[in-house]
């Protein structure tokens, strides 16, 4: 069965850096959407970033563009997302999901089925 194991969040002050990781596991497809995404409290959950795994092409939401910058291991099924010059408003809950049956690769949290636990990212004024 399909598996997101997300590690690499903590608690970091303002302008300062950290890295998610997401192991994927248990699927065969080559060519698929991967995103990350986050939820603060009373928030909606909203897309950060994703890519398309055929070709590496990605995407950024407004807010994070020029911080975060996502990637991919293939050999390695894992997914990256660096996060640069944070702020206090990227604190967060940050998932990681997939979508393995993509028309193409969106920011809507709504069109992804699989999902990691979530990791937390807190960021210190």
């Amino acid at each position: 069965q399909v598996q997101l194991v997300e590690s690499g969040g903590g608690s970091v002050q303002a302008g300062g850096s950290l890295r998610l990781s997401c192991a994927a596991s248990g699927y065969t497809y080559s060519r698929y959407c991967m995103g990350w995404f986050r939820q603060a409290p009373g928030k909606e959950r909203e897309g950060v970033a994703i890519i398309f795994t055929g070709s590496g092409t990605t995407n950024y939401a407004d807010s994070v563009k020029g911080r975060f910058t996502i990637s991919q291991d293939n050999a390695k099924n894992t997914l990256y997302l660096q996060m640069n010059s944070l702020k206090p408003e990227d604190t967060a809950m940050y998932y990681c999901a997939a979508d393995f049956r993509p028309s193409y690769c969106r920011l809507s949290a709504s069109k992804y089925n699989y999902w990691g636990q979530g990791s937390q990212v807190t960021v210190a004024s």
